[in-house]
């Protein structure tokens, strides 16, 4: 499966150690890992944290053809600080290169060229105009491909108008329960259970899918009209960076694979656990690691 991944690369500068990371940057790697072919779309400054970034998307193999330089602009990073519990509170220091992402006519033929089934896209990166016009230009560029919105609604960094527009765009879904809360304040819903959620949004928007994720307790997935919950894995959390992502990444493989929705549900709950516990966005995790997790 090829899929199109446009959004945010920076590094998550946590008080001990920097980290490259992105919710977009880490769903790409994640989607990598599952065997897909995964090309992303971002861009990076001319400096030291750009050039380290370039290196890491070659050791990750994921193809940087579609990252650009930005000249004078600085490579995306973000202060992490972790509570008790590893919860991240992300200070998103911008502008940033990312802001500057780049695709000219032939980079869209190339990218059409690729007949990729699926696009993502995050809320953050579409706050600068000009890179939801780019992203725009993108989906357009390729009406055969569906689009994967992962909300990810951070602090500051949304508005009601652009999240019902990139709501609109998408064929898939993903949130966590807090932000379907956001959601139906944002739209003035009621749903009356977690189920009455998915399927009616699914139903005024035309989704194919959509999951809602619920940290510990695990997830709800809506898949080809067909609903399921599915209980979390419990892990010593390292840290909850990327593990929603890399969740992501396994969500649209299920899909992708025709399985049910509570296999879909059981196995991205695994993937996102596995990622919890260990430290940074995109640390490395084998199916035999996942596999191996047992709820008590």
């Amino acid at each position: 499966m090829t899929i199109v991944t446009i959004g945010e690369i920076l590094w998550d500068v946590f008080p001990d150690a920097e980290h490259l990371g992105g919710a977009s940057f880490n769903f790409a790697v994640h989607a990598r890992r599952l065997g897909h072919e995964v090309f992303f779309v971002s861009a990076v400054g001319e400096d030291q944290r750009g050039r380290r970034a370039l290196e890491r998307m070659k050791e990750l193999d994921l193809p940087a053809s579609f990252v650009r330089t930005a000249p004078g602009a600085a490579t995306g990073h973000v202060t992490v600080a972790l509570d008790s519990g590893g919860q991240p509170r992300f200070t998103l220091h911008r502008p940033a290169a990312y802001d500057l992402v780049e695709l000219d006519g032939g980079d869209l033929e190339r990218l059409a060229a690729l007949r990729p089934a699926w696009i993502y896209y995050g809320t953050l990166h579409q706050m600068n105009p000009h890179a939801r016009e780019v992203t725009r230009r993108l989906v357009d560029a390729i009406p055969g491909a569906r689009c994967f919105y992962d909300i990810n609604l951070r602090v500051d960094s949304y508005e009601r108008s652009l999240v019902r527009w990139l709501m609109t765009r998408a064929d898939v879904v993903k949130l966590n329960d807090a932000e379907a809360e956001a959601v139906e304040a944002m739209f003035d819903t009621a749903s009356a259970s977690l189920e009455d959620f998915c399927r009616s949004y699914a139903r005024q928007f035309g989704w194919e899918s959509i999951c809602v994720t619920r940290g510990a307790r695990g997830c709800a997935v809506l898949a080809a009209g067909e609903y399921a919950e599915a209980d979390g894995y419990p892990v010593k959390v390292a840290d909850t960076v990327g593990a929603g992502d890399a969740f992501a990444a396994a969500f649209l493989h299920g899909l992708g694979c025709g399985w049910p929705a509570a296999q879909i549900a059981d196995f991205a709950n695994r993937v996102g656990a596995v990622v919890a516990g260990k430290p940074g966005g995109t640390p490395c995790w084998t199916p035999d690691e996942c596999a191996a997790l047992k709820r008590t």
